[in-house]
């Protein structure tokens, strides 16, 4: 409920001058003020700050916006249907704004609409209208000096899509149906449940001890995960490294156009790997169905299991292909491998454009 709701509900216009004043004051303070949004689908707006999002009770989504910056004052906060999503929004006047609190040089332009939504339309969780602007965010110089810190509870099994432009986000302990889309943030989640999306324009992603579908993109930055069980996890990089430890999945799909791969405890019977520049290391704990990986650039270690049994095909432009493994040759050359691992039930396909492919236990 809003403040504009409850003061027309008991008093005059007077005084719901007086109400607002005294919320600015408060947020002036560093005092937290709180909006509550319903619906199947919840989204939050904010171009600057840091934004928690934690675990909540009952049926609402809640979220805590503390308001800092010398013109705080002047942010409003709108929140309503907008276009099937019940969307709460940071207002920011002005097409330049100075967040300084992020604690570096930066400086990163949007395209914001007029009702305050902005992103990157992915399915049907982005908003765009007609009516756009293009806003700086940078962390000096002159602008509208002014950032909101969200705290965002999410109810169990409730849908929430977040837009942040520049700050920090942060996902704990929520199961839901959960996407965090940012512009320029670093991003980190743990102990997550249900669906898990989250996207970088540039910054690094961290997700440790995660369940159910984890679906992760960086545009310039790397992407660290640890401890994921569940159907599938998909990670995807424009430029920085994967790190991979202790994951079970149903599906596993990595694709990194600059910087390698070190993908260490990794149980799934469907891997596909794609590196456009970097090396590939991949450490097998079980039998696999169907794993592809191809680079471009970069050699290519597979630490194979006992238990592993595979139809293998190798093939590199320059480098060689090494193996520690028996493996039952139909074909060999200095540059090209086929054969048989075990009882040869998976499949194996390795293409490397440069380097090295290697075979060890």
């Amino acid at each position: 409920m809003t403040v504009r709701s409850i003061v027309c509900s008991r008093h005059a216009v007077a005084v719901l001058s007086g109400l607002v004043l005294a919320v600015s004051s408060r947020t002036a303070d560093g005092q937290a003020e709180r909006r509550t949004l319903s619906g199947e689908r919840v989204a939050v707006y904010n171009l600057a700050g840091r934004v928690r999002v934690q675990s909540g009770t009952g049926s609402q989504v809640t979220v805590d916006i503390t308001r800092g910056g010398a013109d705080a004052r002047n942010l409003k906060i709108e929140s309503g249907d907008v276009r099937g999503w019940n969307a709460l929004r940071i207002i920011y006047p002005s097409d330049r704004v100075v967040y300084r609190d992020r604690g570096d040089s930066y400086r990163t332009t949007l395209t914001v609409n007029a009702d305050g939504t902005f992103g990157d339309a992915r399915g049907d969780r982005g908003f765009f209208s007609r009516d756009r602007d293009r806003v700086e965010i940078r962390s000096s110089g002159s602008g509208m000096d002014a950032y909101a810190d969200l705290t965002i509870s999410v109810p169990k099994g409730q849908r929430v899509a977040v837009h942040l432009g520049v700050g920090e986000a942060i996902v704990t302990n929520v199961d839901g149906d959960v996407m965090v889309d940012v512009a320029a943030a670093r991003v980190e989640a743990s102990q997550t449940r249900g669906r898990l999306s989250l996207s970088t324009g540039s910054g690094s992603v961290t997700v440790t001890d995660a369940q159910g579908t984890i679906d992760l993109d960086t545009g310039s930055g790397g992407a660290t995960v640890s401890g994921v069980r569940g159907e599938s996890l998909r990670m995807d990089t424009g430029s920085g490294s994967i790190r991979v430890t202790d994951i079970d999945v149903r599906e596993f799909d990595a694709d990194v156009g600059s910087g390698g791969m070190r993908l260490l405890g990794v149980k799934s019977p469907r891997i596909t790997l794609d590196a456009g520049s970097g090396s590939v290391e991949l450490e097998l704990l079980a039998d696999v169905d169907d794993l592809r990986i191809d680079t471009g650039s970069g050699g290519v270690t597979v630490r194979i299991p006992t238990v592993l049994g595979a139809e293998v095909e190798i093939e590199t432009g320059s480098g060689g292909i090494d193996t520690e493994i028996p493996v039952t040759m139909t074909k060999w050359q200095r540059d090209y491998l086929r054969g048989t691992i075990g009882d040869g039930r998976g499949r194996i396909r390795i293409e490397a454009g440069s380097g090295r492919v290697r075979l060890v236990k």
